[in-house]
């Protein structure tokens, strides 16, 4: 068995019970290998170019993490307290953080107990299915069915990628055959209002701003507007704001209610717009705006920068909030819901 069905087959044990199945059954963990041979050849070769250009570019955003890690295990060797300090020291650098390492490393020396596992790859195994499960249960896709218009609002520091993300979902709920509506909430950044209008060009989408106007009353008209419309989901922007700035978090506590106002129940969705190049400092931005917003769910960006990736195992441990998207390019198609083993496959390198 080669190294890469090992793992595979560790993780689909670790994540159903049973190691019974085939090395394909295995490979259909991943999101990029859900589809068979024969499956695949029912999928237009644009969609499965699209999908593997998609992993590339998550792959090519980890590949620090990843290359750290594959030359850990690539040595070889016996598991011993050396390899344990030098695989905490990769996780902590690569954004992981201090609660969601010791937790993995105490359920790797749990596994390598209970398993009597004895070899660096086996671990290499274990900590693959230890992070899917960490992981997991941030697999929440966003259902916006339930709801017509299906309100969402977004939110975030300055520069995490809100006004870009919006343009981004919409090309992706307009795949999904949605009718979209855009709100320029962002009123206190002059570009942003122009940025959000251009976004709605590229994707033939009306965005309702006012050159100035209050935020809220921007994102009310543009609820009453969706509804007039019958559209199905409404994108609101809001201007960046600093967690520190509590007059700026009252006043995105307003626009929520505003919101309420405009619509009984809505938003439907509060989604946090993370840059994932800031590293721990997403942790302390989920907090603070979770306990403004009671955030929803999590938008994270820039993947295919400087990113190390393991914030997400550091969320996935204090603040299990639905990560929705994960981003990782400037294109409109390169915003995609978050799938736990693809992620998995390319922190890790297990595709190599």
């Amino acid at each position: 068995m080669t190294v890469k069905a090992a793992i595979i087959q560790k993780m689909h044990y670790a994540l159903f019970g049973s190691i019974s199945a085939t090395s394909t059954n295995f490979q259909n963990m991943f999101g990029f290998l859900k589809k068979s041979a024969t499956e695949n050849k029912t999928i237009p070769a644009e969609e499965l170019s699209q999908k593997a250009g998609w992993f590339n570019r998550l792959k090519s955003g980890l590949t620090r993490t990843a290359n750290q890690v594959s030359a850990l295990f690539g040595r070889g060797g016996k598991i011993d307290d050396e390899l344990y300090e030098e695989l905490e020291t990769i996780l902590i650098t690569a954004d992981v953080g201090m609660e969601a390492t010791r937790f993995l490393l105490a359920e790797l020396r749990q596994q390598v107990k209970t398993e009597r596992l004895t070899e660096a790859v086996q671990l290499k195994e274990a900590l693959a299915a230890s992070l899917i499960r960490l992981l997991q249960p941030l697999v929440q896709p966003l259902q916006t069915s339930l709801h017509q218009p299906f309100v969402i609002m977004l939110a975030g520091v300055n520069g995490a990628g809100k006004t870009t993300s919006i343009g981004k979902l919409t090309k992706y709920f307009q795949t999904q055959g949605k009718s979209v509506l855009l709100a320029a909430g962002d009123t206190f950044r002059a570009a942003a209002r122009e940025q959000l209008i251009e976004w709605g060009a590229r994707n033939n989408v009306t965005v309702i701003a006012q050159q100035g106007g209050d935020a809220a009353a921007v994102i009310f008209d543009a609820v009453q507007a969706a509804q007039a419309r019958k559209i199905d989901i409404v994108l609101a922007d809001t201007a960046g704001r600093l967690s520190t700035q509590s007059h700026l978090m009252e006043e995105i506590k307003k626009v929520k209610r505003v919101i309420a106002k405009a619509l009984p129940g809505a938003p439907h969705e509060v989604l946090l717009v993370l840059d994932a190049n800031t590293g721990q400092n997403a942790l302390s931005q989920v907090k603070a705006f979770d306990d403004a917003l009671a955030v929803t769910g999590l938008i994270l960006t820039k993947l295919d920068g400087t990113a190390k990736g393991g914030v997400i195992a550091a969320i996935a441990k204090a603040h299990p909030i639905p990560l929705r998207f994960i981003g990782v390019g400037e294109g409109l198609d390169d915003m995609r819901p978050f799938v736990a083993e693809d992620f998995v496959v390319a922190l890790l390198g297990l595709d190599e």
